[in-house]
């Protein structure tokens, strides 16, 4: 094993109705103001908003509520929760949905704890160490990003369409409140880019430098077995608790550092499909799946046995002593498995058009924070293979 440290303080309540318990856990974590931030109109005709809020009142916890959230959440929206924050004297965050909920309200509790620091220009780029945040809470509603135990969250900047993420221990939620059968409206779309997200986190870990981990990687390969079979389960069968709960367990498990333990992280698969998300405002799930196939064949000849070994475990392919041959039998399983759940394998796919040279320049400089970073550590990559992975996607 290679040394590591873990980390995962989120208290996980788990099981149908626990949503009724929101108002007592925020009590027991110190919470009198309590900001809750939502998304669109689903929490509020569904009845959970109003649960939610009942829930607190009943504890004896003042509310004001954030409402508006969007997929690949905007820099705006926090900087409007921030104010009403500020003057509603917030004390806790409450996140009521998915990840672009959970992580705007991870960014407005960064910057209403520090008042005197810009949360884009000062938090979010890292100019200023982030020494404090308000404590969070969560009800979620979609299993995919694994927000709700993790210590990342990602904005975009509205005006330049720029996309960063920002670790920090302070982004553990305190709680994570998680009833499978809150999940049972979401559109087959929906559920889909959740299993896609689930199961990049985890192979965002799994494909690094680093295989001397035996359990480490034991525990991805189990977690991507099962989210592949619940995941058809629940397409074929919405509203299958059993399958929406194995999901949304694997969900958290695949983004609060379990999966990866003493290996190094790699990510640049979620890096490219970030640009795609963020300049074309597509789901982060479908950028992913229109990314990965790219990426893997791109970056096989680094560690093929990797990708054989994948093929094995993962998918259950037989080893015929060819190993290159079933690492690309592998990468091919991966594809044909999002397409077999209606997720794009190809930029055309998931945005309507082959994309001009141009774009692709643009796209690659955005990844490259405009020449700053290389991305990845399984295989490290610069703007000539940023660009050369677009072009393989660009079908």
């Amino acid at each position: 094993m290679q040394a590591f440290e873990f980390y995962s303080p989120t208290k996980i309540i788990f099981g149908p109705g626990t949503e009724q318990q929101v108002g007592a856990q925020a009590a027991s974590f110190g919470a009198h103001r309590v900001l809750v931030v939502y998304g669109g109109q689903s929490a509020v005709k569904s009845g959970l908003l109003d649960r939610v809020l009942a829930s607190l009142k009943d504890s004896g916890l003042t509310c004001e509520t954030l409402g508006g959230v969007h997929p690949n959440p905007h820099l705006s929206l926090v900087r409007e929760g921030l104010k009403k924050a500020q003057s509603f004297g917030a004390d806790f965050l409450l996140a009521v949905g998915g990840g672009s909920v959970i992580d705007t309200a991870k960014a407005i509790a960064d910057g209403a704890a520090n008042p005197e620091l810009d949360i884009w220009d000062d938090i979010w780029l890292k100019k200023a160490p982030l020494e404090k945040a308000l404590p969070v809470g969560v009800v979620l509603t979609i299993p995919a990003a694994g927000s709700e135990s993790s210590d990342s969250a990602v904005l975009t900047k509205d005006e330049t369409l720029e996309k960063r993420g920002l670790g920090s221990s302070f982004h553990r939620p305190r709680f994570a409140i998680m009833n499978p059968e809150l999940t049972f409206t979401l559109p087959p779309y929906q559920v889909s880019c959740g299993i896609v997200d689930i199961m990049m986190h985890t192979m965002d870990r799994y494909f690094n430098p680093i295989t001397t981990n035996e359990l480490t990687d034991e525990i991805a390969e189990g977690l991507l077995r099962t989210v592949i079979r619940s995941g058809r389960r629940a397409l074929e069968h919405p509203g299958d608790y059993q399958a929406m709960s194995e999901l949304m367990w694997a969900g958290s498990l695949s983004h609060n550092g379990l999966t990866g333990l003493g290996n190094q992280l790699d990510f640049a698969p979620h890096q490219l499909g970030h640009e795609l998300s963020a300049r074309f405002d597509a789901a982060h799930g479908a950028t992913l799946a229109a990314m990965w196939g790219s990426w893997a064949r791109y970056c096989l000849d680094t560690d093929p046995a990797r990708f054989a070994r994948f093929g094995v475990k993962v998918w259950g392919l037989e080893d015929k002593g060819d190993e290159k041959a079933l690492a690309l039998a592998a990468i091919q399983a991966t594809e044909d498995y999002f397409s077999s759940i209606g997720m794009p394998t190809s930029i055309s796919q998931i945005i309507g058009s082959v994309q001009p040279p141009e774009m692709l320049e643009t796209l690659t400089r955005g990844c490259t924070f405009q020449g700053q970073r290389t991305i990845g550590s399984f295989r490290v990559l610069g703007h000539e293979d940023i660009l050369a992975i677009y072009n393989l996607a660009n079908h």
